[in-house]
């Protein structure tokens, strides 16, 4: 069976739909829908009825492009209220040969988690930190072991439920199904790591539309993150009011004419547009570049600082994604405040090679990882769908019946 899973990103910004097949480690993007994203501030819904309209057009998008009704996804929640608990578990191995199976393993996670939860949290992401099969034998994946006892220390990250379930209830209402949700944090991390980071402590910096958010990665595993609110529509802003324009035509010359840097823009390259006023104005790269170079510098120092208050520990990393690392000469003004050793996150899938992807293209990674740890199989698509990718254009059957999405037991049935 082919490995294809769908997932959605909820920004404030824009709605972004993947569909990914992943071909033993490799992950080959098969379609991406984005479309404007009503409805959404800092990434929760303000308006359900704005939101439906979103959501309903970036699925018809996506559906246009692969061909296939897209009726399951995994979807990112939101993690400003985010709390993380460090648990135990542990199961006797009653297997054949005592041989510890996915089953084994799924059934270890799920005791790690009862009687942690309240009533209104949900349980968003489970990372083991390791496993103990007998009394010592540690490691990172159990699965064909031999022992008598299997046990697991992990790490959950759970969330309020009323952040969660007014998602869960928009996709509920178009029958799309949630296989999954996760925290954005994750799909950052999976989207970017590297296989030394297993074994090391460090900080995703995504930078976004409303919200700037830090994540702490303690060797693969979520264990804070803090969400600032700060983001690129501060820059809209500033250029609207300084330049008396519109919101759109402020986000248009902050990604078409300036620069993250001042060091590098050119007085003579302008751009005339007309203000509020209805005046004509004509705006030049240099001085738009020190608005653009302020407010960054804002947010990355207020960002320095909340790093150092997330952890104590010895950080090896700090890597920067999100869609206002895309703007030309970041990396410089990243540099002076931070420093050589940070890294500018960079997409290499085809198709999606732009930091503000890093979260959706992440998180099917997670999910495949997570499937992989429980050996089962997974597919949005039966074999029978599978064979219509070769007829692409082919007309979507909308009396196709689709599975109701149901959040309960999804963790440890899928």
């Amino acid at each position: 069976m082919r490995k294809i899973m769908a997932s959605l990103d909820i920004g404030s910004s824009s709605l972004k739909l993947i569909v990914g097949e992943v071909v033993k480690k490799k992950l080959n993007i098969l379609a991406v829908a984005e479309v404007e994203s009503r409805g959404v501030k800092k990434g929760k819904i303000v308006s359900e009825e704005n939101f439906l309209i979103s959501l309903e057009e970036v699925f018809k998008k996506g559906e246009e492009i692969i061909g296939l009704k897209i009726a399951q996804v995994i979807v990112n929640v939101p993690q400003a209220d985010a709390e993380f608990l460090v648990s135990e578990g542990s199961i006797n191995v009653a297997t054949e040969n005592n041989v510890i199976t996915g089953r084994e393993i799924i059934d270890v996670l799920q005791d790690a988690v009862n009687n942690q939860i309240g009533s209104n949290m949900e349980l968003v992401n489970i990372m083991p930190v390791s496993f103990k099969v007998d009394k010592d034998k540690i490691t990172n994946n159990p699965k064909g072991m031999i022992g008598n006892k299997l046990m697991v220390k992990v790490v959950l990250a759970i969330a309020p439920k009323r952040s969660i379930y007014p998602i869960l209830d928009c996709l509920e209402k178009l029958n799309i199904e949630v296989l999954d949700i996760s925290f954005g944090a994750m799909g950052d991390y999976y989207a970017l790591k590297k296989e030394k980071m297993a074994n090391e402590i460090g900080v995703i910096v995504n930078l976004g539309e409303d919200t700037t958010s830090l994540a702490v990665i303690n060797r693969g595993s979520l264990t804070n993150v803090k969400v600032l609110e700060l983001g690129s529509a501060n820059i809209d802003n500033d250029i609207s009011f300084i330049y008396k324009v519109t919101t759109k035509e402020a986000r248009h010359l902050k990604e078409n004419l300036a620069l993250a840097h001042k060091r590098l823009a050119v007085a003579a390259d302008c751009e005339i547009v007309t203000n509020k006023l209805g005046e004509e104005i004509k705006i030049n790269q240099y001085e738009l570049s020190e608005i653009v170079m302020s407010r960054i510098e804002e947010i990355l120092n207020v960002a320095k600082k909340q790093i150092n208050l997330l952890t104590k520990k010895e950080i090896s990393y700090i890597i920067f994604t999100g869609g206002l690392t895309e703007i030309v000469d970041f990396s410089l003004v990243l540099e002076e405040i931070f420093g050589k050793n940070v890294i500018l996150g960079r997409m290499n899938e085809i198709g999606v090679r732009n930091n503000k992807y890093s979260t959706a293209v992440g998180m099917i990674k997670y999910y495949a990882e997570r499937m992989k740890l429980k050996g089962k199989d997974f597919s949005i698509f039966d074999i029978e769908d599978q064979k219509e990718f070769s007829g692409m254009h082919k007309k979507i059957n909308v009396n196709d019946s689709s599975v109701l999405g149901k959040l309960f037991g999804y963790f440890f049935d899928n």
